[in-house]
């Protein structure tokens, strides 16, 4: 295969993959707009609401599936598991589609959420292996790029059809089915990834005694060096994600209840600040994240963020400051925690257990942040204030930890960092 043709595959490969990052957020994002519909023809409490959230493809559900998920995938191989995985997520899907009840909206997403969490692993892996060692940021970009997408397409979709109430919730719902069984039937031509292969036939040499030193199991991962790693991408990732899936959530509802803004301007104003994200990943990013110092690059983002935090915490929603907030936080956010957490989660551990680490840190993040979603969802109406303060001191916590221990894998292929990986 010439070199061309291999990169036209190589990108094809990361777009299917990459596409679970479509699903994921446009879970996330429909489920959030779709809040003040259900409260209203359900008459649903903000107890309840947080269960919601907390249960959702945005956090434990999500979580589970992405720990049982990526021990598959460093078992069993990337493709297996997402090709079959989407088929879980449209039958999830078809309980938001036809819910009748709020038990259904619960069963829905505690589907849809073990379906995208089991994807993540197995999609964020291949994306890694299979992208040229000099672009292996740009094509974690892509995957970002695609994350955003389809919270905008989501959100557009319910101002076109906000006048049909809950029913445009139905549509925004089967819409994502379609794509998910769509997905199933594109991803059956895409290849294995090489490097998991490889490291299988390395593991299955040392089970038969040829190199004892290639047997490697998720045990691995006790060791200081790569618990190390995941306690970073926890503190890193984990801090920020509180902030995001927060906002992803439940920002909408937010400037409904707080800012007092119609549905219209306030899932509006959210699709713009997603725009915003999309042209941050594309001209920043994905341009410099495999040249540049990439710690420095993440604490431009962190203070942008952080900035665009406080904003909330000192002065009255009025639409100005969402704007303004909107912006700091998207664009600041486009080269930041998510793109890095993508990138980073796949660059500090072998291939053999590369799933597994990715599935563990990414269930610890989703489930911290379901619970965290409980006490949320009890702040937004009446303590406001309070609890952007709070998300304002995670994202410090989260730049700091980022500023001190973020590693600096730029221009390094997989094989040299599995290498400084074997000597640490």
């Amino acid at each position: 295969m010439s070199s061309a043709a291999q990169g036209k595959e190589s990108w094809r490969n990361t777009i299917l993959a990459g596409l679970a990052n479509y699903i994921d957020a446009g879970s996330i994002v429909a489920g959030s707009a779709a809040l003040a519909l259900w409260k209203a023809q359900y008459g649903l409490s903000d107890t309840f609401l947080g269960l919601i959230a907390a249960f959702s493809a945005n956090a434990i559900s999500a979580g589970i599936g992405a720990l049982i998920g990526g021990i598959l995938c460093d078992k069993y191989g990337r493709k297996k598991i997402y090709q079959y995985d989407m088929l879980f997520y449209a039958f999830g899907m078809m309980f938001l589609v036809f819910a009748s009840a709020p038990w259904m909206i619960v069963a829905g997403f505690i589907m849809v959420g073990l379906a995208v969490g089991a994807d993540i692993p197995a999609s964020w892996s291949l994306i890694a292996e299979n992208a040229p060692d000099d672009k292996r940021g740009r094509h974690s970009g892509v995957a970002q790029v695609l994350w955003y997408a389809g919270p905008v397409i989501v959100l557009v979709s319910f101002l076109i059809l906000e006048p049909l109430g809950v029913m445009a919730a139905r549509i925004v719902f089967a819409h994502l089915a379609v794509i998910a069984l769509g997905l199933t039937f594109l991803r059956r031509k895409m290849k294995e990834s090489e490097r998991w292969e490889a490291a299988q036939a390395a593991k299955a040499g040392a089970i038969a005694g040829e190199n004892a030193e290639d047997h490697i199991d998720w045990r691995i991962l006790l060791q200081p060096k790569y618990l190390k790693s995941m306690a970073f991408l926890v503190g890193m990732y984990g801090l920020w994600n509180l902030w995001a899936g927060t906002n992803g959530f439940f920002f909408p509802y937010i400037l409904r209840t707080v800012g007092d803004q119609s549905q219209q301007m306030s899932v509006a104003l959210q699709a713009g600040g997603f725009i915003l994200s999309m042209l941050s990943i594309y001209f920043v990013f994905m341009k410099l994240a495999d040249k540049v110092n990439q710690r420095l690059l993440f604490g431009i983002s962190a203070a942008m963020q952080i900035a665009g935090m406080m904003l909330l915490a000192l002065f009255p929603l009025t639409l100005p400051i969402a704007m303004l907030h909107i912006f700091l936080m998207q664009f600041g956010g486009g080269f930041g925690a998510q793109s890095f957490f993508q990138l980073w989660s796949a660059e500090q551990f072998p291939t053999a257990v590369r799933a597994t680490a990715q599935g563990a840190t990414f269930a610890i993040v989703r489930i911290g942040l379901g619970l965290f979603s409980l006490f949320a969802a009890s702040q937004l109406s009446t303590n406001f204030t309070t609890l952007a303060w709070i998300l304002t001191g995670f994202l410090v916590a989260s730049g700091v930890i980022g500023m001190i221990w973020a590693p600096r894998n730029e221009g390094k292929s997989l094989d040299e960092l599995e290498a400084d990986l074997r000597t640490a």
